[in-house]
């Protein structure tokens, strides 16, 4: 996805720093704003995976990092659940003025209560989505349960949370307190998702019960069993990014969007590590990958099955678009495929050099249907006539260049 690091000022003076991921084809596209972990930031693995999901599937999102925390000004230590709340208004403000009000904010632990209250203030946002989120804000005070009592007595303590240190102060403790989720959620009039592990050691499954009790319909629970709080697993970040976005075409509108001014068909990213490399292809994404046993993480097919994969689809749609002109009972088609690089002296004849590896597509195709025989062979020959077999066959040409004006994806995602 495009990424660009930008920056706005919230409601104190202070200026956040964030990250706009945009899906690769044209916009304009609806908004998602993203609410990071408590002390966490917009880089942590799971806001990533989540957003690439939710940019394959055509929404944009902005993550940012709370005051005083990752790349933002300010002190975390005089900062706050209402401060969290203001960030996120302050996020909206500048994609209002920017590029486009969000419709949508996802909020990840302590984040998805802030998202909860800031939703109550961001007239745009039209649904909320919730992970692994406390049903109040004061849940979190079991992390510092070891130091609550200096905390009240001095004023502050230094905390270790999650391997790092922070200062907390007694203000902090007195804002989650003075937050009431029953006052809030059950007014907020927006579709909620309530998404949990019931394996969460941090913020109890209990914790989504209680979520999902006090919202107003339309609400929706999705468990995300097996994984931790902070979705550490690739899979399970882009699981529920997702979830997200299936769920969240049902209340959100899309814009329409020029496709005359796509720049081509089809268009595919990787980044500096990893083989997990997301495609649009037309207004469809998704993804491919490498297997692990050679460096990649298997989240997609690899480019020789998306070959097969085109191959095979171009095949079974040729057949039956001829099967259904002449009016032939073809009720199913399955196409097998395999792909591997061939070595035999026959075929070799046809090169210069004789050690040359010809590729050598192997296609089963199964029908079903009362088909007489001369029906089934017409099919077999009409199926080495798919318009993907022939430009397989036939000679071919490739014109390569590298993107030389450097403005034009700025002016492209505009």
């Amino acid at each position: 996805m495009p990424s660009k690091k930008v920056e706005f000022t919230n409601h104190l003076g202070y200026r956040l720093s964030a990250k706009i991921d945009l899906p690769l084809n044209k916009g304009p596209y609806p908004f998602a704003l993203f609410a990071h972990v408590f002390t966490g930031n917009k880089s942590l693995s799971a806001a990533r995976y989540i957003s690439r999901a939710l940019t394959l599937n055509g929404i944009a999102v902005m993550r940012f990092d709370f005051t005083g925390l990752g790349e933002s000004e300010g002190d975390f230590a005089d900062s706050n659940f209402t401060s969290n709340v203001e960030d996120l208004v302050a996020a909206a403000e500048f994609l209002e003025s920017n590029y486009r009000a969000p419709s949508v904010v996802v909020g990840h632990s302590l984040g998805g209560a802030a998202a909860l209250f800031a939703a109550n203030r961001i007239d745009s946002i039209q649904a909320v989505a919730t992970i692994n989120s406390p049903s109040y804000p004061e849940h979190v005070l079991h992390l510092l349960e070891d130091n609550l009592e200096e905390i009240d007595r001095r004023g502050s303590a230094r905390v270790n949370i999650g391997g790092r240190h922070f200062t907390i102060k007694k203000q902090f403790l007195d804002d989650l307190r003075a937050h009431d989720h029953e006052k809030v959620i059950p007014k907020l009039k927006k579709a909620i998702l309530v998404m949990h592990s019931p394996q969460d050691k941090v913020v109890g499954i209990e914790n989504a019960a209680h979520l999902y009790k006090l919202a107003k319909h339309p609400k929706s629970f999705v468990s995300l069993d097996g994984s931790d709080h902070l979705l550490t697993e690739k899979k399970d970040a882009l699981y529920a990014g997702e979830v997200i976005a299936t769920w969240v075409r049902r209340y959100i509108d899309f814009p329409e969007r020029d496709m005359l001014q796509t720049f081509k068909d089809v268009v595919v990213k990787l980044g500096d590590s990893g083989y997990t490399t997301e495609i649009m292809a037309g207004d469809h994404g998704l993804v491919a990958d490498e297997p692990l046993e050679v460096g990649g993480s298997d989240l997609g097919p690899s480019p020789y099955e998306l070959l097969n994969a085109s191959l095979g689809a171009c095949t079974a749609m040729t057949l039956q678009m001829y099967a259904r002109r002449k009016k032939w009972p073809l009720e199913e088609v399955k196409v097998h495929l395999s792909h591997s690089k061939h070595i035999h002296a026959e075929d070799s004849r046809l090169f210069e050099n004789k050690k040359s590896k010809i590729d050598r597509f192997e296609r089963v195709i199964e029908i079903r249907g009362n088909l007489s025989e001369d029906q089934r062979a017409r099919l077999l020959d009409i199926a080495n006539k798919c318009p993907v077999h022939r430009t397989l066959h036939a000679p071919k040409q490739f014109a390569t260049r590298l993107l030389e004006d450097e403005n034009w994806a700025e002016q492209f995602h505009t």
